[in-house]
């Protein structure tokens, strides 16, 4: 079968298929310690653009401390990865499905360690709906895919960040992607895997899709819950009931036959990232890993009370053209 064809139901490995221009491959790595004080998202991938001075690797890194966020650039030969598995690297800096191998030390920040993830809980690849993204996944010329690699994991081992010691033994990950051309004009993403007890994870995303000569709102939402994963998507013909964004919070509500989520996410400052843009990577996304997430999990028709609680350390962005969004008489 040709290889790229296969790597449709992989979707942690690198999709790049030898891509010429106009194109972005990027990883999102969550790393939050046992005691809940050092936060960290690691971000590394590829960017390759019409001129050939703007095709680059790179590894961005946010801390929740202050908010500050690094863009560490790399030549594209300093890129390498598996066709076949989850493994890849820039520079010396290795990332794989079970572990992260850090040696970052340039003028802007010094990041060397390796951390280790056990237990992970990857969205489900099945056959005619190959990971979160479900059949559009077979849809050649969406803008933007993305991938859920896991929802929750373990964490162990340690990183120096500017000469600091972090022990991430016993603490929690999280890993996506996303790849294709440009991120969504519109978009709104939230995360958390840090609820009262452990094991549980909520995932969502909005954005505007353009499709064909025109466009339509969709969405990806996950819970997981009781080693259970709750699916609630625009492809399993659920529904966005609702949805609204003022300056202190993002509030939600989705449902499909069984099952309804109320969500409410508290915005809080975050730092900026580069990210794909009119074929440039641009500083423009603005990005929080201190938010919180309170959801509230209903059966739909007699509205009985499932699960309620709130998620820590949440991962929030609000950002583009939200009128594109917000108004649902547009689509």
């Amino acid at each position: 079968m040709n290889l790229n064809l296969i790597k449709i139901w992989r979707p942690s490995v690198f999709q790049s298929n030898n891509k010429k221009n106009n194109y972005f491959e990027g990883y999102f790595f969550k790393l939050v310690d046992a005691i809940h004080t050092n936060i960290l998202a690691i971000i590394p991938g590829i960017f390759i653009g019409t001129q050939q001075n703007e095709t680059h690797a790179f590894i961005q890194i946010l801390d929740r401390q202050n908010h500050r966020s690094t863009y560490h650039r790399f030549q594209i030969e300093e890129f390498s990865t598996s066709n076949t598995k989850f493994k890849f690297q820039i520079g010396e800096n290795i990332f794989q499905a079970d572990q992260i191998d850090l040696n970052l030390d340039d003028a802007a920040r010094t990041l060397i360690g390796k951390v280790k993830f056990s237990r992970q809980k990857p969205w489900p690849v099945r056959f005619i709906s190959p990971g979160v993204m479900g059949w559009y996944r077979f849809v050649p010329f969406m803008e933007c895919y993305h991938g859920v690699l896991s929802m929750d994991h373990s964490l162990s081992g340690a990183l120096s960040l500017d000469q600091e010691i972090i022990d991430f033994t016993g603490g929690r990950g999280y890993i996506e992607k996303d790849w294709g051309k440009s991120f969504p004009s519109a978009y709104i993403w939230i995360q958390s895997n840090h609820f009262e007890v452990s094991g549980i994870s909520f995932f969502c995303s909005v954005a505007k899709i353009p499709w064909l000569s025109g466009s339509f709102r969709g969405f990806l939402a996950g819970f997981l819950w009781q080693d259970r994963l709750y699916r609630f998507t625009t492809y399993t013909g659920a529904v966005l009931e609702s949805l609204q964004v003022t300056d202190s919070e993002v509030k939600l509500t989705i449902s499909d036959k069984k099952f309804l989520l109320a969500i409410t996410a508290v915005r809080h400052t975050g730092g900026l990232l580069h990210a794909p843009y009119d074929l440039k990577m641009l500083k423009r996304v603005s990005e929080s890993l201190n938010s919180e997430v309170e959801i509230h999990f209903y059966e739909k028709i007699s509205r009985n009370l499932l699960f309620s609680g709130s998620g820590q350390h949440a991962g929030l962005d609000v950002n583009g053209k939200l009128e594109e969004i917000l108004d649902a008489s547009r689509f």
